[in-house]
Parts: structure tokens; C-alpha cells; sequence
């Protein structure tokens, strides 16, 4: 009995995933707009943990290199699904789009 809940608690540990630290980069965007999208992917068994004020920062350094003041989220974000198998998904790619502020600097 007690080996099965062993057996049992060290398969949820695994199966439930690892945090794993993830740095949003920029993806694309417009100078025209103003606006940046960032992105990072995640695979099945990871727990994705952002620091949302690195993902600020890099958008703003892009903003910035266009000529704009500042930057801030923009809508939603969006997950798809990178990598589909005959189980589910086994990949995703994340994505947030930021606008950028402040009057173009020519």
C-alpha cells in the first residue's frame, strides 16, 4: 500500500509539470502603428512563469529604437498551438502585443 502512494505521488509530480522561467521576445510588429509583439513558446510539461516587467522593458527598448516614449499592453493574449499530436498539444506559442506611446521623435 504504501509503495502505491509513492508510485502515485511521484507520477502527479511529474506529470503536473516544472515551472520553467520564460523571457517574452519581441516577435514583430509596426513602426507605422506603434505597436510590438512578443512572444515565447512552451512545451507539454512546462508551467510557463514571466516576469511581466521584462516583457515591458523589451517592448519599450523596441518602442523606444522607433522613437516612441513608452509602451503598454495592448489586447488580450494569444496561445497557439505549435506542435499537434494524435494526443493534444504537445507545443505552444504565446504572444502579447503592445502599443506604443508618446509622439514619434523624427
Amino acid at each position: 500500500m504504501r509503495n502505491n502512494i509513492l508510485v502515485l505521488l511521484v507520477s502527479t509530480l511529474v506529470l503536473s509539470g516544472c515551472a520553467t522561467q520564460k523571457q517574452m521576445v519581441p516577435m514583430g510588429g509596426s513602426k507605422a502603428d506603434g505597436t510590438v509583439r512578443m512572444g515565447f513558446d512552451y512545451g507539454l510539461f512546462e508551467k510557463p512563469v514571466l516576469d511581466k516587467n521584462q516583457a515591458i522593458a523589451a517592448a519599450e527598448q523596441r518602442c523606444k529604437a522607433w522613437g516612441y516614449f513608452g509602451t503598454e499592453p495592448f489586447g488580450g493574449t494569444t496561445q497557439t498551438c505549435i506542435q499537434p499530436s494524435s494526443s493534444g498539444c504537445m507545443g505552444w506559442h504565446v504572444e502579447t502585443e503592445f502599443q506604443c506611446t508618446g509622439e514619434i521623435k523624427k
